[in-house]
């Protein structure tokens, strides 16, 4: 991307513009093994390096901490407490004071940080920490929600209730009702790069933070109040991560803060880099959930009133508990409309380690327990799952209707659901081959097939107003060739090329033109975090807007300098036509030096329309929707509750595709990592408070093997976001995770084949062969009879 080439000035269209299938920029560099992450950065000379030391107790006073042997051990250059934090001993990003960078005093969860150990090498510093006699006073520690109260129990944050219309009543004289509970798991990040940061001290205060974060500003300012300096004299850089998924969101911060401390401190630079195990146990997670629902509904399944207490694991500290479980509240219709909905959250504290943001941020936990409603409303009513999710649709866009308006008040203007559910049921043959695998199960003694298609409908946009603006920094150099930086980073989904691509596109000039550099905040400030799917919807705008002040300008600097109107000065691929003469690119740019034009812009996005007011449960809370749709099938061996993923095909809208090659790749990997989820990630802690399932030998993610047999996966051809956004496009990230909720549904529709689809399986996930096959044998109980029913 970044060679000096000699663009084709007679080209019809650009290379690499919008809308054009472009390989990742760094896809040559992932192969080979060349694209530097953090800890392929050269050390400086004299680097030291960390090592965390760990609670062993999930709850507990220190009543005496012994760090003799640990200061002796060889190499070690010193040893860090909460004592040496020089400046604010809390990383708390919702400002709640109680998330310490070192416990101090006392301990809320086992694996929870109490020092650190800073020598010459990685393995010293590792192998010292184990050197530490501490004594504990241990208290009770709560660890499971599943008997927690609302009422009663502990919470990290104010909760929030959605309420329309009057759910009770319209409940009570429903001609049907459910009322159920669930259990919904959490998920490691298991980024391929855990958490790493290189400090490196400068001048007076100053410090450079080369480190894998989602967030370089929000890890700037904890940096700089753990130091106890201005904003001004810490920078953070990160070119790429390994991996983010929102467990560098907030996370990445704890190691930042204790690197640049040792390094300010000493005078050297020092780099952490958690080990796997370490890393799975003193880091956030997906949160997990209990889910009460009570939903009432007429006799063909139409709903009519429901009432939702969604009640998650927030650990110790409040972290981004509070707006993730705001964000699973407005996603618990998913794609259906609630003529009467009560809906309140519960953020218990537990003495586990504090859950943080993960791809969805509480929507896909929110949308699991729509589809639960669903399903129970079906078997309820004895009707396909699928008729039941098309009779409770939102009203479709352009039709004047009264079912578009959300729990939080919201009226739902793009809704294209309908018509992707109903291409994607023919494209994927459903009905024929829900007729297939009745007569296969019917036949089959032991296997068991099963079948399932759910929709998504993503709400984008920060629900936290002032993160939905964005900021960029455009240069044009002499020679015509770009320099382009913002606020967004790049953790593999391809923020930065899509930037580029528009900053091309904007110029009318090859995409190798443009050079993609590090995010830093020396360079772009005050930018949010790379989350809630919005990266290239913010950043592009602002690069955009940066780029349009200098095309600007340089259609000014033309029209004055060749004495015609701006109106006659066009961009062309790699030229620009003033007048009746085409000029190259470079060769105007190079006049406009000369005539001393500025040639660099800062660039600025603010969504608009958006507003929120959590009091009222009250708000245009985002900016549009992205829908999409998947049909799975998968196969069930009844006697051992293993399963086969047959084959899953996808139909997603992402509006008019910035890059659709990287955005079906975002689709295929979003829809593996929800379906590890919602199958076999399973988290277990044991009576102590000690995660079990820290390392791939316990923890399982989906192998390339688990990729569904067949995957078809397409993209809208028709679509365009309702709103203006860059070139119309829509989010990526985190929509297409949820699709993976039709493997959950078809596994429990297998399951429920063994009692001849007569009840419920409300198999809950992670839906392990375990719980499979658990599943098999109670409605098998349930019926009196063996797997052979229909």
């Amino acid at each position: 991307m970044n060679k000096h080439t000699v663009p084709d000035i007679k080209a019809a269209s650009i290379k690499g513009g919008v809308h054009a299938d472009q390989r990742h920029d760094s896809a040559h560099k992932h192969v080979a093994g060349t694209a530097v992450y953090i800890d392929d950065i050269p050390e400086p000379a004299g680097t030291l390096h960390a090592g965390l030391g760990l609670s062993s107790v999930a709850h507990g006073v220190i009543k005496s901490l012994d760090l003799s042997a640990v200061r002796l051990a060889p190499g070690v250059v010193t040893v860090l407490t909460a004592a040496d934090v020089p400046g604010d001993n809390d990383i708390s990003p919702s400002g709640m004071h109680d998330d310490p960078v070192l416990a101090d005093g006392k301990v809320m969860f086992h694996g929870q940080p109490i020092f650190c150990v800073i020598a010459q090498t990685r393995d010293q510093a590792r192998r010292a920490a184990r050197l530490a006699k501490i004594a504990y006073e241990e208290l009770p520690a709560t660890l499971d929600i599943w008997p927690l109260d609302p009422k009663t129990d502990g919470q990290v944050f104010p909760a929030l209730t959605l309420t329309r219309g009057d759910a009770a009543t319209a409940i009570a004289g429903a001609p049907k009702r459910v009322t159920a509970r669930m259990r919904l798991g959490g998920q490691d990040h298991f980024y391929l790069e855990g958490q790493v940061s290189l400090a490196v001290p400068g001048e007076d205060a100053e410090v450079t933070v080369y480190c894998s974060t989602q967030g370089p500003t929000e890890t700037q300012h904890m940096v700089a109040h753990a130091l106890g300096v201005p904003s001004h004299s810490v920078t953070i850089e990160v070119r790429r991560m390994g991996g983010g998924f929102g467990g560098k969101e907030t996370q990445a911060n704890q190691c930042a803060a204790l690197a640049a401390i040792a390094a300010k401190r000493l005078g050297r630079a020092v780099k952490i880099r958690l080990d796997r195990d370490e890393d799975m146990v003193a880091t956030g997670k997906r949160h997990d959930f209990v889910v009460d629902y009570d939903v009432g509904f007429d006799e063909e399944g139409r709903i009519l009133g429901v009432d939702y207490m969604f009640a998650l694991r927030a650990g110790f500290s409040a972290d981004l508990s509070g707006p993730v479980g705001d964000r699973a509240l407005f996603h618990c219709d998913n794609a259906y409309f609630f003529p009467h909905v009560n809906a309140g959250s519960a953020l218990f504290r537990t003495n586990t380690v504090s859950n943080t943001a993960f791809r969805g941020f509480g929507g896909p936990q929110g949308m699991v327990g729509a589809e639960r409603v669903i399903e129970e409303i079906a078997f309820a009513v004895g009707k396909d799952p699928l008729e039941i999710r098309k009779l409770n649709f939102y009203d479709a866009m352009g039709v004047e209707g009264t079912r578009n308006v959300t729990p939080y008040h919201q009226k739902v203007e793009d809704c294209i659901i309908q018509r992707i559910v109903a291409e994607l049921e023919e494209s994927s043959n459903y009905a024929r081959r829900r007729r297939e695998i009745t007569a296969f199960n019917t036949n089959s003694r032991y296997v068991k097939r099963g079948l399932a298609l759910t929709p998504v409908k993503f709400g984008i946009s920060f629900t936290k107003t002032e993160s939905n603006q964005a900021g960029a920094l455009v240069h044009v150099y002499a020679d015509g060739s770009v320099h382009m930086n913002h606020g967004g980073t790049e953790m593999g989904q391809g923020l930065h090329l899509k930037v580029a691509q528009v900053v091309a596109e904007e110029f009318q000039i090859d995409l190798e033109r443009v050079r993609i550099t590090a995010t830093t905040t020396d360079k772009v400030p005050n930018t949010a975090p790379t989350a809630a799917s919005s990266g290239a919807d913010l950043n592009g705008m602002a690069a955009q807007d940066a780029a349009r002040q200098i095309k600007q300008r340089l259609i000014g600097f033309a029209a004055e300098r060749y004495g015609v109107p701006v109106e006659q000065v066009v961009f062309l691929p790699n030229r620009v036509r003033v007048g009746n003469q085409e000029i190259a690119f470079n060769d105007l740019v190079r006049q406009a030096f000369v005539a001393r034009v500025q040639l660099s812009a800062a660039g600025h996005y603010k969504t608009p329309k958006i507003h929120w007011d959590r009091s009222k449960g009250k708000g245009h809370a985002f900016y549009y929707y992205a829908y999409g749709a998947a049909c799975s099938e998968v196969s069930v061996d009844t006697l051992t509750g293993e399963y086969v993923v047959e084959r899953a095909d996808i139909l997603h809208d992402v509006g008019r595709s910035l890059n659709p090659a990287i955005d079906l790749g975002q689709i295929e990997g979003a829809f593996v990592q929800g379906t590890g989820w919602l199958t076999t990630e399973e988290l277990v802690w044991d009576d102590k408070g000690r995660l079990r399932t820290h390392a791939p030998s316990t923890y399982k993610i989906p192998l390339a093997s688990d990729r569904p047999k067949i995957f078809n996966v397409a993209l809208t051809k028709w679509s365009e976001a309702y709103e203006p956004t860059i070139h119309r496009s829509k989010a990526v990230g985190e929509p297409p995770l949820p699709l993976a909720i039709s493997v959950l549904h078809a596994l429990s529709d297998a399951v429920a084949s063994v009692a001849g689809h007569k009840i419920c399986p409300r198999l809950d996930a992670p839906a392990t062969p375990e719980k499979v096959l658990m599943a098999i044998e109670r409605l098998k109980a349930a019926v009196g009879g063996s797997a052979t029913a229909g």
